[in-house]
């Protein structure tokens, strides 16, 4: 493959976008040329290659075209691992890809809001450097002791976050049930290589853990449109429950009416259903159904996410039909019966 990009930032083939971004901030702050006065050579080749790291892995395009065919892909001797070409293809067609990395510097500027922190390290002038701070040895390593404790982030030199994007995700309550795997579409503004504008699409994808309530929240940091100065929103899918045509959901039970006759509520009834899961139950009540009475099934409930393996109660509840009219041998049969002797 080439080049390790995974190696040079000391991360994981399934690192994610906030652990690769402090992986690069800390070698950054390592190697930055600056920094390294005294082997000024190797820190910039080393700085580079960070930089050149950290652009293919935090680019979904890149990294994907790099996980299947290494920097030959990356370079545009292999089409992108999609058929259905990268943006800029005129035809929908498979279209070369080539990979025009951005500047260290600028990549450095865009995390840390600096376009250097340090100065020139060997320049004790106290001269401003074009990134308005004092350029000199005293000044600078202050600034870096700052940046490395995360001190002086509110001080307006490092860009602000945009707001986070909310989306509802309306699951059935199946999926709540069993859990499942959801796609989603997304399309979000980019700078490409050269700083110009672009639209990308991306599909993400959403585990739905089984038990999961409504008003659950998935975050995709930072997965909003890019703008110079900004920190990409997180987008946010706020989870929502769609209404079912027999269950209806509290908290961890699940509930269910059934219609059943005056002579099924004295005399015995059974309740057939089918579970969420395709299950199909059979439940005898023999106890006299009263208007406020409730069968209760232990564990026939909603996982309880934290406990998938746990469910709540499955509670049934009666609509009895009373009949509209009654004969008079009726009346005085049922008085017969029921009264004691």
């Amino acid at each position: 493959m080439g080049v390790d990009y995974y190696k040079i930032l000391q991360v994981d083939r399934s690192v994610k976008d906030d652990d690769l971004k402090k992986a690069y901030r800390k070698l950054a702050m390592k190697w930055h040329p600056d920094k390294n006065p005294n082997n000024k050579k190797e820190a910039e080749a080393k700085f580079k290659q960070i930089s050149e790291a950290y652009d293919v892995l935090s680019d979904p395009q890149k990294r994907a075209v790099y996980d299947q065919y290494g920097e030959e892909g990356l370079n545009g001797q292999v089409p992108p691992p999609d058929a259905g070409g990268f943006p800029g293809s005129s035809d929908g067609g498979p279209t070369t890809f080539r990979f025009n990395p951005r500047s260290a510097d600028d990549i450095f500027s865009e995390i840390f809001g600096y376009s250097s922190p340090f100065g020139g390290m060997g320049d004790m002038g106290g001269r401003v450097g074009a990134s308005g701070f004092p350029m000199g040895g005293m000044f600078s390593e202050d600034i870096f002791a700052q940046l490395r404790s995360g001190a002086g982030e509110g001080s307006g030199h490092v860009p602000r976050k945009g707001a986070a994007i909310e989306r509802t995700l309306h699951c059935s309550l199946e999926d709540l049930y069993n859990g499942t795997a959801k796609k989603m579409k997304i399309s979000r503004g980019v700078s490409d290589a050269s700083g110009r504008p672009t639209t990308v699409e991306e599909i993400l994808t959403i585990e739905i853990k089984p038990g999961w309530k409504k008003g659950t929240k998935i975050t995709f940091p930072e997965k909003g449109n890019e703008q110079r100065g900004v920190i990409p929103a997180d987008l946010v899918f706020v989870i929502d429950e769609k209404p079912h045509s027999v269950f209806k959901r509290d908290g961890n039970d699940l509930v269910v009416t059934q219609k059943i006759s005056l002579v099924e509520a004295l005399t015995g009834y059974t309740a057939q259903l089918t579970t969420l899961d395709g299950r199909n139950l059979t439940i005898p009540i023999n106890s006299v159904v009263s208007p406020t009475y409730e069968e209760v099934v232990k564990g026939e409930g909603m996982p309880i996410p934290k406990e998938p393996s746990k469910k709540g109660n499955l509670r049934i509840k009666f609509n009895i039909k009373f009949p509209s009219r009654l004969t008079s041998e009726q009346k005085s049969g049922i008085k017969r019966l029921l009264t004691s002797p």
